[in-house]
């Protein structure tokens, strides 16, 4: 049988894992950003404070831009050590030195605000910047890959110090018999067989070990556009998603292409 482990302040790790799905963040007269949601725990005195708080208003300038997602998000402050964890999936810290790593937003559990985090032109998608700590979540053991890749979004992390990814549609699949059903009906969705991220360029790509997004709600994203295919737009995790629609000659092309 199995020992259980009783932990106390004292026998808590400082910033690192207390098993695979809880991280131990250590405040020592400090300020985190956390996620709403994703503290479960803390021994000490730690204040948290939403973001736009008047006496953080310094700290927020120089560490938070991203007003659509400022709603998500708390500034943690104080002594103590705090426990984050999301809905026992896999959870690791990673160390970003003058970095540049862009992450999905319902990933992102916390960061240091030595970070800089700004909204990614990705829909879903947030980039940190510079130097410091930050937590994440992933639906699985997360995989590092090199591009040139290409990868299914419904498995896609993020990527560091890389460009954005382009979309890449199957050929077959778009001009052959499904895509001309799905085409005229509106019904179905695509797989990783069937549209992919693409990546190219130097740089790391993260993937979690699954094809199911882990379930959240959409943050930032306006109703009509319900983000990254697969995600986004509030749908429920490994239902197929959509891409922006857009006008002209190109929202055609999507009508005929079904997406």
């Amino acid at each position: 049988m199995s020992t259980v482990v009783i932990h106390d302040p004292t026998t808590l790790p400082s910033d690192d894992n207390v098993n695979p799905y809880t991280f131990c963040v250590e405040l020592k007269g400090s300020q985190w950003f956390l996620q709403k949601g994703k503290m479960i725990a803390y021994y000490g005195r730690i204040d948290f404070n939403g973001i736009g708080h008047g006496r953080l208003d310094r700290l927020v300038r120089s560490s938070f831009h991203s007003p659509l997602h400022a709603s998500d998000w708390v500034v943690a402050e104080g002594s103590g050590k705090m426990l984050l964890a999301d809905r026992a999936f896999d959870v690791n810290s990673f160390d970003l030195e003058n970095g540049n790593l862009t992450v999905r937003s319902g990933n992102l559990l916390a960061y240091e605000p030595s970070l800089a985090l700004k909204q990614s032109i990705v829909p879903g998608f947030l980039t940190l910047i510079g130097t410091g700590k930050f937590v994440a979540a992933s639906n699985g053991p997360v995989v590092f890959m090199e591009p040139p890749i290409r990868v299914d979004p419904q498995a896609l992390v993020g990527w560091a110090d890389c460009p954005s990814p382009c979309h890449h549609y199957d050929h077959a699949y778009m001009t052959g018999v499904m895509g001309g059903l799905r085409a005229m009906s509106g019904l179905g969705g695509s797989s990783g067989e069937e549209h992919q991220f693409e990546f190219v360029g130097a740089g790391t790509v993260l993937l979690q070990s699954s094809e199911a997004l882990m379930a959240e709600t959409a943050r930032g994203v306006v109703p009509n556009e319900p983000g990254v295919p697969g995600g986004g737009g509030g749908q429920p995790a490994g239902q197929p998603g959509g891409v922006p629609r857009m006008p002209g000659q190109l929202g055609d092309l999507q009508r005929r292409f079904g997406l």
